[in-house]
């Protein structure tokens, strides 16, 4: 009904829409929907390529398990603010939001849920363990998620105490993983045109080959250009920030008379 919960067959709709590659706007025009509906239900359960109506159907009905278990009474208090003034419900909505976002751009469900609870942990840094409790998973799914996004560049390892490895992001690792993406586009290059040497200049594959390599060159080209060029900017606007900290802290020294 509109207005209401959505049903299982409307998210087996959804699931079957998204497949068919339908806009949002068409799915809710068939569900007698609004779009936002749809997109919300869409995006809080793993994005179009990774939403499963059965998986979201149940975590729909776990959410309003807790919800109901958290409030007895025929009112419930507003949640508690956490230590540091936050709404508990608003931060957990946002994860989600967050971890879909990384799911639609490419990662796997597990290997987004680690990349969100790293970016918005508060701890510096956090551990196999840590991630296993936070994310209530096995260790071996966190293990391979870890293991895929530090050999793409998205994780730093440190040794912590007691030998066991704590895992970051920071902006750093970011302008890395890009790197790390030009150099697999530039592989792609070079085997192109060793496909170019292969066919034949002239010929039709040999043509398409060198067209494959000259376009993907171009963008790698442009893409460090663009990389190093936001580096130095965020650096230079990082350094004026911290500047203008000390100014307001008092902690820069004023000159002598």
């Amino acid at each position: 009904m509109p207005g209401g919960r959505l049903t299982r067959q409307e998210r087996q709709q959804i699931e079957l829409g998204l497949a068919d590659g339908d806009a949002y706007a068409e799915i809710a025009r068939r569900l007698g929907r609004p779009t936002s509906t749809v997109t919300r239900e869409v995006m809080r359960n793993g994005g179009p390529t990774a939403y499963r109506a059965a998986l979201a159907h149940r975590a729909t009905e776990l959410r309003a398990r807790r919800r109901v278990r958290s409030a007895p009474g025929a009112r419930r208090a507003a949640p508690p603010l956490d230590a540091h003034g936050r709404d508990p419900e608003a931060v957990r909505e946002f994860e989600e939001a967050f971890t879909a976002r990384l799911t639609a751009s490419g990662l796997t469900p597990m290997m987004a849920r680690v990349m969100s609870a790293l970016c918005t942990t508060d701890q510096d840094g956090m551990t196999a363990s840590d991630l296993v409790q936070r994310l209530q998973v096995s260790p071996a799914s966190v293990s391979k998620a870890i293991a895929f996004l530090a050999r793409h560049g998205f994780v730093r390892r440190t040794r912590g105490e007691g030998r066991r490895e704590r895992y970051y992001l920071d902006d750093g690792l970011w302008y890395e993983s890009m790197l790390a993406s030009i150099r697999a586009n530039q592989a792609l290059v070079d085997i192109a045109r060793q496909g170019v040497a292969v066919f034949g200049p002239g010929t039709v594959a040999g043509d398409r080959l060198a067209g494959t390599a000259r376009a993907l060159d171009c963008l790698n080209q442009r893409l460090l250009r663009a990389t190093e060029e936001t580096r130095e900017a965020l650096a230079a606007e990082s350094a004026g920030s911290a500047a203008s900290r000390q100014r307001a802290g008092g902690q820069v020294p004023s000159p002598g008379p």
